[in-house]
């Protein structure tokens, strides 16, 4: 891809997420224009001292509905590149963070901080540190059981990601079984359907700061990433230490998929849906790849929290099921395609 072509996707793709994110935010029970939305911001922001909004539309707009859009484009920005890297990592389009366990394993780690009362020390960093660590540890236990004779298989990796994810998802169900307290019961039940809700200003920044931080590290070595995407032996050909490389790629994919669990719930199939369709649209060099994803799995996310908002109103939908109805016949099509095959990736 050009680097004209590029740069211009790219303001094509950010000013559509400017466009969704200004929309989403007039999506509501109060009618709110784009010019008071602009104007809150800016004024918030200490461009603009002056707005015609009154005190409760600067509420609505600055206060609920702006940060929770903002959650969303980082959620979908950050499940996007995961899946990207993911995929590089095993040389497979139908691999994605939550396929390998990692969503099972952030929900064992926040469900025992909200049922158990685990790390309570750590206070609102609590579930973010409870999700890492339930995260990686399912990586790791994926990993181990995919390898044989010390090379990686692709049908041995989602076999095992599939039995530690069945085996996580049934701890956390047995402890919400054996849980007495409702509130927690409800709170792990709310962000394992995936939701949006509880987004407050509060709890951005965590997720927004390791978003910038595992971006900049995998665009820092989108050269290896294209080289684990042609093979093993090429990249260990060029240069790249395999074994440090998939630490490397586990330990901060874990880490993003995990603060984004915490505070966002299990959101599915984003990062199996955008890689491939930016794969299809723009080739697999991943200096292209991986900011792309980002923004359209910010804009994807952002719609789908919308729909999550209308298609119930007033009732809210989850958003993991939005993103299921639309993922879910994807996945069956990469399946069907005959080009497709286990050990070949696309």
């Amino acid at each position: 891809m050009t680097r004209p072509r590029f740069a211009l996707l790219m303001a094509v793709l950010a000013a559509g997420l400017l466009a969704s994110m200004t929309f989403a935010v007039m999506v509501g029970s109060v009618d709110i224009t784009p010019r008071l939305i602009w104007e809150v911001i800016f004024s918030k922001l200490g461009i603009f001292i002056a707005t015609d909004a009154s005190k409760a539309q600067t509420v609505i707009i600055w206060d609920i509905r702006f940060p929770r859009i903002l959650l969303a484009a980082i959620a979908g920005a950050a499940l996007a590149i995961c899946g990207a890297a993911i995929q590089a990592l095993v040389k497979n389009s139908i691999a994605d963070p939550y396929i390998l366990g990692v969503s099972s394993g952030a929900s064992v780690g926040a469900a025992s901080v909200i049922l158990l009362g685990a790390f309570s020390v750590l206070g609102v960093y609590a579930i973010s540190l409870a999700a890492f660590l339930g995260a990686i540890f399912a990586v790791m236990i994926v990993f181990i059981l995919a390898r044989v004779n010390g090379r990686l298989s692709v049908i041995r990796l989602l076999l095992a990601g599939i039995a530690v994810s069945m085996v996580l998802s049934a701890i956390t169900n047995f402890m919400l079984m054996m849980s007495k307290q409702q509130g927690g019961i409800q709170a792990v039940m709310h962000w394992m359907l995936g939701s949006l809700a509880g987004a407050k200003w509060s709890n951005l920044g965590i997720p927004f700061f390791s978003l910038l931080l595992v971006f900049i590290l995998l665009i820092m070595n989108y050269r290896q990433l294209n080289a684990l995407l042609i093979g093993e032996e090429t990249a260990a050909t060029l240069g790249v230490n395999l074994d440090l490389f998939r630490i490397f790629i586990i330990l901060f994919v874990s880490l993003l998929t995990g603060v984004v669990v915490a505070v966002s719930g299990s959101i599915g199939f984003v990062g199996l849906i955008i890689p491939h369709i930016v794969r299809m649209m723009v080739g697999s060099n991943y200096k292209v790849v991986l900011p792309i994803s980002a923004l359209m799995g910010a804009i994807f996310l952002v719609w789908a929290d919308m729909a999550a908002r209308i298609v119930m109103a007033p009732e809210e939908m989850p958003i993991g099921i939005i993103t299921a109805i639309c993922g879910s016949p994807f996945f069956i099509w990469m399946l069907r395609r005959k080009r497709y095959s286990f050990g070949d990736g696309e």
